[in-house]
């Protein structure tokens, strides 16, 4: 069903955890499966400096969770906004039709997690 990087991604994920400084945290669900993502980033300067998740969900939930985390790591913040679902499932090598919404709830929770400092954060320094 899954491919070698998506089990890998799964049994191996980068950037599990809560972190404690993040200045933006995004959190997603879906209600159909269950799966929910929870993604919290330090964004400094623009740039996302670090980014970590927690993800309650399947094997692909898991493993877009934490692709999605690389590939935002290092970005500017109008980079990471331009990430998305179908680039999530081509940087796993795929994912079954069926497992689709996960990649998206990557986006989202990325997208969640960007408005929050936007709203929240930086909107406090101005």
């Amino acid at each position: 069903m899954y491919n070698e990087k998506v089990i890998e991604e799964f049994r191996n994920p980068k950037n599990v955890g809560e972190l404690e400084n993040a200045n933006a945290v995004g959190q997603v669900g879906n209600a159909t499966c269950g799966d929910i993502m929870k993604i919290f980033m330090v964004i400094e300067d623009n740039i996302i400096k670090d980014v970590s998740f927690q993800t309650f969900g399947c094997t692909a939930a898991i493993a877009t969770s934490s692709v999605a985390t690389e590939m935002i790591k290092g970005k500017t913040v109008d980079e990471a906004l331009k990430i998305t679902n179908a680039q999530v499932v081509e940087e796993l090598g795929g994912l079954p039709a069926q497992k689709l919404h996960c990649s998206v709830l990557a986006e989202e929770a990325i997208k969640a997690a960007v408005n929050d400092y936007l709203q929240n954060y930086k909107a406090k320094q101005a």
